[in-house]
């Protein structure tokens, strides 16, 4: 039996946490058109902050959150986990 370990299990954490970020995103634009209960912006940014990648396609995919100026950060977030990933890559190998 095989267990993933290392760069594997990251990057499957990762895949997870960046999935759950686009769902996340894709509910909340369906609540929002059937004027339902919402996800609260601050929770929607901390989701962002963990897996923006999956919240950044989420928003540019459904149109959703693309005006708030407080979700430019989206972007931002995606240059520091760009930043993170690259030195731990320069750490690790």
């Amino acid at each position: 039996m095989n267990i993933i370990t290392g760069p594997e299990l990251f990057l499957a954490v990762y895949a997870l946490v960046n999935g759950g970020a686009f769902v996340a995103f894709a509910l909340d634009k369906r609540k929002a058109k059937a004027n339902s209960w919402r996800t609260p912006e601050n929770t929607l940014l901390v989701v962002a902050f963990l897996g923006p990648f999956g919240a950044f396609a989420a928003m540019k995919l459904f149109r959703h959150k693309i005006r708030k100026i407080k979700f430019y950060l989206v972007p931002v977030f995606i240059v520091l986990h760009c930043a993170a990933i690259l030195w731990l890559f320069t750490v690790f190998y």
